[in-house]
């Protein structure tokens, strides 16, 4: 890989990482819920799950999940169930105090935490089938893949880390500007419907639109 291609695939992975997505929304959430130090698990789940869904698509796999219907489907019908799941329990924990769950013993254990971000990023055929479609263009089928592939792995990681990161202390700062619970309550519940947003529209992706 050139540093011609390095840094037009750099500047490709921080246009996806901003992009508003489940992700997004997930590191969001769990930085206003649990803090920065804590959605840094959940974070760290995102990148296994972006690494899962990388060595799929270099063995091949990725674009199996892109030609089979049933199986994009399957894993689209799961990511939608999942995020419903995240948005119930988001609405539900809307009502308790930000402040006492960022410091209390009732917040879910850290590998709850790597779960949560992992299944994420993995449930979501729309990712899967968007590196299949981008990431020949920045691959040189002459050259050997695995150096290409790590150094891709790597960009894309390390990008996706400090985005999501960022994301997450954005909100953990909101909760300083929320003196009330009436005001906790409703941003929990604006998460909330945003995980009910990223679902709805997670079930209208067409395997068409997204090859």
């Amino acid at each position: 890989m050139t540093w011609q291609i390095w840094l037009a695939f750099l500047g490709a992975s921080i246009v996806i990482s901003l992009s508003p997505g489940a992700g997004a929304i997930q590191s969001m959430a769990t930085g206003l819920t649990h803090g920065v130090r804590r959605g840094s698990w959940s974070v760290l789940g995102l990148q296994i799950g972006l690494l899962a869904q990388l060595v799929l698509v270099a063995v091949g796999l990725g674009a199996v999940v892109a030609k089979s219907i049933l199986a994009f489907h399957v894993v689209k019908w799961i990511g939608v169930t999942y995020l419903i799941y995240l948005a119930v329990q988001q609405w539900r924990s809307a009502s308790q105090d930000l402040r006492d769950r960022m410091g209390g013993t009732a917040d879910p254990g850290r590998l709850a935490l790597v779960m949560r971000g992992f299944l994420v990023n993995t449930t979501n055929p729309k990712g899967l089938v968007f590196l299949v479609a981008v990431l020949p263009q920045f691959v040189m089928p002459t050259a050997p893949l695995l150096p290409q592939y790590l150094a891709i792995g790597a960009t894309m990681v390390a990008v996706d880390v400090v985005v999501m990161s960022l994301y997450a202390g954005l909100a953990a700062r909101l909760l300083s500007w929320l003196h009330t619970p009436r005001q906790q309550t409703v941003l929990g519940r604006v998460f909330s419907g945003l995980f009910a947003t990223a679902a709805v529209a997670l079930s209208l992706v067409r395997r068409g639109a997204t090859a």
